[in-house]
């Protein structure tokens, strides 16, 4: 989010002497994307943040694919997924390519290491559950229907307040942003976008932890966990400022656009990347046309595959959907409302629905871990004799 925040203590210029109260100085980071070109922040350590006491082998990750080709319509339980104590652990990635990964997520337990992702962006959408997102850059607080941005190359924990978490994790390998066609030249968000700058939820109460040791990094990259032991606290932060810090949006801010006929999905977007979107199907007034029919029309998937997670509501266009269900519409075939969707919606005044629809421009392949959660024969689910799934 380009917008400028700073918290807690910071020199009055750039890169100069930075003293702390035993007459030695701060450490200064520049913490920022595409070399010197990208968003960044200025960061003030108590102890240099290149202090390694031990770096391990890498432990590999990578998502293990079942299905490298795919042209079918699937669907999949996201909630039949077990919850685990750990928040790593407890990461199945669903859907990948090369732009991004579809990941869900239970996890029970408060992380007592910290991670580190050095490769991609990070997307939490928070499902079910609450907690802070802890960083250098401060406490962030999420909830249920919070989508979590962290920038990658940023070291977080996350602290839950209950077991009963489920969190849609979208790793992107390029720079989440929102959308430019609401931003002016300026990068502040236009009048007509779905959702401003008071929306967005930013760090506050920083914490400085002025502590040496063994303390626990567990670094992404290259699919694998690379263990490392820094020498002291990562959160040792005095200040910061400028523009590149982890940052919340709830879905449930997000102002939908509507129209006198059936819109279509582009007006629903919230966020983008390289080669993918991300859109919120929030609850809204349907369609005013006299004649119109609020069921979506079908539509063919030439150019994109296209991905709803179904959050909560009744997703009027499908039929025995489940909460934490996904939908895969790979592209070049084409589909549409289930049997008996459009005839229901006619004279609907409004939905209730939530969802989040990632839709990617180059195809997923399907990973093992997909496949334990598939509902059969999904695809058949337009016949007319399959009023449910």
């Amino acid at each position: 989010m380009s917008t400028y925040h700073s918290l807690g203590k910071i020199p009055k210029k750039r890169h100069i002497q930075f003293s702390n109260n035993q007459g030695g100085l701060y450490s200064e980071e520049l913490f920022g994307t595409m070399g010197f070109s990208g968003k960044y922040s200025n960061v003030y350590h108590i102890h240099p943040p290149t202090q390694v006491k031990h770096a391990g082998e890498p432990i590999d990750i990578s998502p293990e694919i079942a299905i490298e080709k795919n042209l079918k319509n699937m669907s999949f339980k996201g909630f039949d997924i077990e919850p685990q104590d750990d928040y790593l652990a407890s990461r199945k990635p669903l859907m990948v390519n090369n732009d991004l990964h579809v990941i869900i997520a239970a996890p029970r337990k408060t992380m007592d290491y910290f991670y580190k992702n050095v490769e991609a962006d990070e997307m939490l959408f928070v499902h079910k559950g609450s907690g802070t997102l802890k960083t250098m850059f401060g406490s962030l607080q999420f909830e249920y229907g919070d989508y979590v941005v962290i920038p990658k190359g940023m070291i977080y924990q996350l602290h839950f307040d209950t077991e009963d978490n489920r969190l849609l994790i979208v790793e992107s390998f390029s720079s989440v942003e929102t959308p430019k066609r609401y931003r002016n030249e300026y990068g502040q968000l236009l009048e007509h976008s779905p959702f401003c700058e008071r929306d967005i939820k930013r760090p506050t109460a920083l914490e400085t932890y002025d502590e040496v040791g063994d303390f626990d990094v567990r670094i992404k990259k290259h699919g694998a966990i690379y263990p490392y032991v820094y020498a002291n606290h990562p959160f040792d932060v005095v200040g910061w400022d400028g523009f590149h810090y982890p940052y919340a949006f709830s879905i449930h801010d997000f102002e939908p656009i509507t129209g006198r006929i059936h819109m279509p999905p582009p007006i629903h977007q919230t966020f983008e990347a390289h080669n993918f979107v991300i859109c919120s199907f929030v609850p809204r007034m349907y369609d005013y046309h006299p004649e119109a029919i609020p069921a979506p029309y079908n539509h063919s998937n030439i150019d994109s595959d296209e991905v709803l997670y179904y959050v909560d509501g009744d997703f009027m266009s499908r039929n025995g959907i489940t909460k934490g269900q996904l939908t895969l519409h790979p592209g070049g075939l084409v589909h549409g409302p289930h049997p008996g969707a459009v005839e229901r919606s006619i004279g609907k005044k409004e939905t209730q629905e939530l969802a989040v629809m990632i839709d990617p421009f180059n195809p997923f392949k399907i990973t093992k871990e997909a496949m334990g959660i598939e509902v059969p024969d999904y695809y058949k689910s337009w016949l007319a004799e399959h009023v449910s799934i």
